[in-house]
């Protein structure tokens, strides 16, 4: 009897070994191996665990140099609130004990969804009081606030204040809730920098050319061909130069690889960025609509493959997907119908307002030795908190104070901003009141 015992145990720890051996070394489908489902943040790449795990035992540290090898500049553009360097000074070493903010997992850990908030927070919301608890003897505005409402919208942002820092309240304070239009600068990277990197031998294929007819008549009146991008400088292998039907980001990048590097930063790109599959929306856990659920996104998602309609690409390509109420909102309201103005050719495309130009922003920038503005292509950089769009973004057309109020009202967001706020956040108020103190 024991000898079937051990030879039972024998066969089930070996089929074992071998399962999970094959999952960890072979199998693509890592998904067996998961302690828990990944926060919204990162559920996307959850199969390439290197992302994160960059050493089978590489502990805090390890997982630490991860984190800042995607975050690292975006924290550095924010001019992060609590650096790392804050918790490292000894004169603030008792507050480790309590919290050790020296460590994104210290706030942000994965695999845990059932206690996981927005913004991936894994800690009570009112954190704050474990270094803040005698703020309300400071400030009388803060006075018997409870600690989990800190992170409230128009209030404080743990890594980004940029629009919220009490100089910066006071020195936007006034102004009419909207500006004259603003006209929105004209990106040129892509005309600057893409021609320095075009590959000076692009192999011919004529018989390519001489099937599609239709599609070469397209391409002509392209900035492709403006630029001397001929067909062989999409449809080849960089290394094989073999014909490529359907090109892919690897593609793309050949010229356009500051705009591929900020794509696969974002949500609809970074899956690329692991090697992985591109996603399409039927695995979000955003609404969007039956026939672009299996449309696995890329470039050419919003750009077309053989013409360069950016208008398109600024607001059709997106509203031809996102289903949620502030997408569906977005051609009745004020934003949509100045965009629907230029259109009909009443007013300059420039005051014109699409998706783009509140979602991927124009920015300015030095590359490759070139001063130029810059479309950034990550489209959820500004979107958490959403405070992140006030500067860049807001104000190019509004004042702080309703920029502050409009991005704190979800009602007002659902509707494309339909309207104006229907309550106020205080915060610029308190600030001028301590200033005449």
């Amino acid at each position: 009897m024991k000898k079937w015992l051990w030879f039972g145990w024998i066969v089930v720890s070996l089929g074992l070994a071998s399962y999970y051996g094959y999952t960890f070394f072979q199998s693509e489908n890592k998904q067996n191996l998961l302690i828990g489902d990944a926060s919204y943040g990162h559920y996307q790449i959850e199969l390439a665990c290197s992302a994160c795990h960059t050493e089978a035992f590489g502990g805090q540290d390890s997982i630490q140099k991860a984190c800042v090898g995607c975050h690292a500049e975006e924290l550095d553009a924010a001019h992060d609130s609590h650096p790392k360097k804050k918790f490292t000074d000894p004169r603030n070493a008792d507050l480790l004990a309590v919290l050790d903010a020296r460590y994104c997992v210290s706030c942000h850990t994965e695999h845990q969804q059932e206690q996981t908030h927005p913004m991936g927070l894994t800690l009570p919301k009112d954190y704050c009081f474990h270094c803040h608890q005698d703020i309300g003897e400071d400030r009388e505005s803060h006075k018997n606030l409870a600690f989990d409402s800190c992170a409230s919208a128009g209030c404080h942002n743990y890594h980004d204040n940029r629009a919220l820092y009490e100089d910066f309240l006071l020195e936007n304070h006034q102004g009419a809730w909207v500006n004259a239009l603003a006209r929105i600068t004209s990106p040129n990277a892509a005309a600057k920098l893409a021609p320095e990197r075009i590959p000076a031998e692009q192999p011919d294929f004529p018989q390519q050319v001489a099937q599609h007819p239709d599609i070469h008549s397209e391409w002509s009146a392209s900035s492709h061909a403006e630029a001397g991008v001929s067909c062989g400088g999409c449809h080849s292998d960089a290394t094989t130069q073999a014909w490529v039907e359907k090109p892919g980001i690897e593609q793309c990048q050949t010229c356009h690889l500051n705009e591929s590097n900020n794509y696969k930063a974002g949500k609809h790109g970074m899956r690329l960025a692991q090697s992985l599959s591109a996603i399409s929306p039927v695995e979000s856990h955003l609404p969007f609509k039956e026939q672009a659920l299996s449309q696995h996104q890329g470039c050419n998602s919003c750009h077309g493959a053989h013409e360069t309609d950016t208008q398109f690409a600024a607001a059709q390509a997106c509203l031809g997907c996102h289903n949620d109420q502030h997408s569906l909102a977005f051609e009745t309201s004020p934003h949509g119908k100045l965009l629907s103005q230029a259109i009909a050719g009443a007013l300059p495309v420039e005051q014109a307002v699409t998706c783009a130009t509140c979602h991927m922003p124009r920015e300015e920038k030095t590359l490759m030795g070139h001063k130029v503005i810059q479309v950034n292509h990550n489209q959820n950089d500004n979107l958490r908190p959403n405070e992140k769009m006030i500067r860049p973004v807001c104000m190019q057309c509004h004042n702080l104070s309703f920029a502050i109020d409009a991005l704190a009202d979800p009602v007002l967001i659902d509707n494309n901003f339909n309207g104006k706020p229907s309550q106020h956040t205080p915060s610029i108020d308190w600030a001028r009141r301590r200033e005449a103190k």
